[in-house]
């Protein structure tokens, strides 16, 4: 991984990277595939290297479905519910704005209405225990993306504009008293990677090179493997 620019040893402007490995357990309704969510302050994107699905996605301009294939970029901007659809063994690296926020907190399941009240009640339908067996975790993430179902298809269903909105305001209030946290990893990440540019612009106006003797190569392996995700099991890179 190549630093992006002096002060800044991050990924290029502050992306962030997993891969995914998107779930292939049957919903109710008869599709295979992970649990639908939104992000509030970040666009994710989709790089297909295996497989083959789909992502399904509700904004306010509706209901959409993008199919996924080897060699497909697709991707979102903040406000986009979107959930993958497995049909073969569809494996994708994702790319995140904000070092990974999506990850780490900008995420909210479309969770039923009455999940969503205060951030108490939706912890303890969406938390999976690291420390539990296997096959618990995994049981909890299967009852989490079918709860989520739940309200995707209400949400899906609904008749005008306001059950989304509806949606979109508790989400924003869940969040609303980690903000702080966000702004600051914001400023340490894209912020500072822009800023970082900024100023090899100025400098090279000004015929000063002196920045590209701090020149660095940088590589990392992920730091843990076939976590269990939103939308599938992930490998994920401590860095990043």
């Amino acid at each position: 991984m190549v630093s992006a620019a002096p002060g800044f040893a991050g990924l290029p402007g502050a992306v962030a990277v997993s891969h995914l490995s998107v779930y292939d357990w049957p919903a109710a309704d008869g599709v295979c595939g992970g649990t639908p969510h939104l992000h509030l302050t970040c666009s994710e994107a989709y790089v297909v290297t295996g497989g083959r699905g789909a992502v399904q996605t509700l904004t306010t301009s509706g209901y959409e479905v993008t199919p996924l294939a080897p060699g497909t970029v697709a991707w979102f901007t903040p406000g986009t519910i979107h959930r993958l659809v497995n049909e073969d063994d569809l494996r994708i690296t994702v790319l995140m704005q904000n070092n990974g926020l999506p990850e780490a907190g900008d995420a909210v399941l479309t969770l039923p209405p009455k999940y969503l009240t205060d951030p108490e009640t939706y912890a303890a339908a969406t938390v999976i225990p690291a420390d539990a067996p296997e096959e618990e975790r995994e049981r909890i993430a299967r009852a989490r993306r079918d709860l989520a179902l739940e309200g995707y298809r209400a949400l899906r269903d609904a008749d005008g504009p306001e059950a989304l909105a509806a949606f979109h305001r508790a989400a924003a209030a869940l969040v609303r008293p980690r903000l702080t946290e966000w702004r600051e990893r914001w400023e340490r990440g894209a912020q500072a990677a822009a800023a970082a540019t900024g100023d090899q612009l100025d400098r090279l106006e000004k015929g000063d090179v002196s920045h590209l003797a701090d020149a660095a190569v940088r590589a990392e392996q992920p730091s843990a493997y076939g976590r269990f995700g939103m939308c599938g099991r992930l490998d994920v890179y401590q860095g990043t």
